[in-house]
């Protein structure tokens, strides 16, 4: 029992991500299966560490959470386009944008 662990004040709260849920469902199908954690790290992680390479895998440059998220978000944009221009080559890809 956890019981001694709890507050004694008169207000409990207990703080939840609003999407907690998804983070449980995706643990416990690697629990289930832990077989797909090698093919999750083959998939998942090759961005964010090709990433963090190209930021200098130190720190983001900016302060405060939405700056930090604008700065990631431009950071994974990159990443997508040399992706894509790698996938399609760039013929493929401005093809539709001349339309």
């Amino acid at each position: 029992m956890i019981k001694h662990r709890c507050t004694t004040g008169k207000e409990r709260r207990i703080r939840r991500w609003e999407h907690e849920h998804i983070l449980e469902r995706v643990q416990k199908r690697l629990d289930d299966d832990p077989s797909k954690i090698p093919l999750r790290s083959k998939t998942v992680e090759h961005p964010f560490g090709t990433i963090k390479a190209w930021m200098g895998a130190t720190h983001f440059k900016m302060k405060r959470m939405e700056n930090v998220a604008t700065e990631m978000a431009l950071h994974v944009l990159a990443y997508n386009l040399m992706r894509v221009t790698t996938i399609l080559g760039v013929p493929k890809l401005v093809a539709p944008m001349r339309v």
